[in-house]
């Protein structure tokens, strides 16, 4: 099966590592960096969701309107707008982009974050809404007869859109989350799942409770499965954790700052970020290059489990999740633009030879058992 690579689209220089050198929209920058992945072999990139950072859809715009071939991961939260009003931005963005479009739908984890923006719901009832919003954005896009709706969380009469996706029947539709709720609303509705990197066997798990929810919604295919990590790459190993080492450093003296202002930084309500901190806390290394200091430096906040190593190692790291049936991977290291296209220039190349070689082999065995049978 194919491979596709996720990146970053940020829009300023600042990370968990290094204050930002700039605005939070710089605008310069984040055409650079979008431009990076675009040269160096990513598929898309994500333009990420916080409560005070710049609006991601003009930003995505903008990238979308001066690339080619870069498509877009759109982080949206269901709290911010109507659905009727999101489902137009997203057509809008799509003609844009020219069907390049992906929307990632954030349900929300954490009451503080969620409550700066007037969200008062309680956690399952984001998930009842962003399950009934994911559901009415899908209808939106495809019906062209007016039409109405009464939910539990929004109503209204005789709407339609005038304003298509170029994609048919409609863009694809991302979720995340690590709890039964998000398994179930994401099982059911998402055309993509997204988890954070964990080692192997909790990967396996997730992938399998995912599968189990699409089954139980009645879906006949499942999502498409993508893990998040943070490349920590050099020429040798030794430098590799070097670095790795420096990089932790770097966090804790940064103090968090960044994610102060965005999150509360006491204990995690989210599952994603609770299991990324009981996996640090039983170990710091796992599997072929897994390592988790970085997630425990971050109080588990976000992407934040790290692949160290040369790009050989890293590549043959990633390689293992795709063989779990991970197709989708995320990457996103501390020095945004020149990890991103380190990462391109080295790893990229290595996972999608080895990736082809596999499906090479596989296709040989099909045709040899089809022969066999046929015989």
């Amino acid at each position: 099966m194919p491979v596709e690579f996720l990146g970053i689209a940020a829009t300023n220089d600042g990370s968990e590592t290094t204050p930002r050198s700039g605005a939070a929209f710089d605008k310069e920058y984040t055409l650079r960096l979008a431009r990076a992945h675009e040269e160096h072999g990513w598929d898309r990139v994500l333009f990420a969701y916080g409560s005070g950072s710049p609006d991601p859809a003009p930003a995505a715009a903008y990238i979308a309107s001066r690339l080619d071939h870069l498509q877009i991961l759109l982080a949206h939260r269901p709290n911010v707008s109507y659905p009727t009003f999101a489902a137009k931005t997203f057509a809008t963005l799509d003609q844009i982009s020219e069907g390049r479009l992906t929307v990632h739908f954030i349900t929300g984890g954490n009451d503080h974050e969620q409550g700066r923006e007037g969200d008062t719901l309680s956690k399952d009832e984001r998930y009842t809404r962003t399950r009934e919003y994911i559901r009415v954005v899908k209808k939106i896009w495809t019906t062209h007869e007016p039409f109405d709706h009464e939910g539990e969380h929004y109503r209204f009469h005789d709407f339609v859109s005038d304003v298509f996706p170029v994609q048919q029947p409609r863009p694809n539709v991302s979720f995340g989350g690590s709890s039964p709720a998000a398994y179930a609303a994401g099982g059911a509705e998402a055309d993509v799942y997204c988890l954070w990197g964990e080692p192997l066997e909790k990967t396996a798990e997730q992938i399998e409770a995912v599968k189990a929810a699409a089954k139980a919604a009645g879906r006949a295919d499942v999502p498409r499965i993508q893990v998040a990590f943070r490349p920590i790459i050099a020429p040798t190993e030794e430098l590799a954790w070097e670095k790795a080492h420096r990089t932790v450093g770097a966090i804790r003296e940064q103090g968090t700052a960044g994610l102060k202002r965005r999150h509360r930084t006491d204990a995690p309500q989210n599952a994603g970020s609770q299991r990324l901190l009981a996996i640090a806390e039983a170990g710091e290394r796992y599997d072929r290059a897994l390592w988790t200091p970085t997630a425990a430096a971050t109080g588990g906040a976000g992407n934040s489990n790290a692949l160290v190593g040369t790009p050989e190692t890293v590549a043959r790291a990633l390689l293992d999740y795709y063989d779990l049936g991970v197709d989708i991977l995320s990457a996103r290291g501390y020095d945004l633009l020149g990890d991103a296209i380190d990462f391109g220039r080295y790893v990229i190349p290595l996972v999608r030879e080895e990736v082809a070689k596999r499906d090479a082999e596989r296709a040989t065995r099909g045709t040899q058992t089809l022969a066999a049978v046929n015989g």
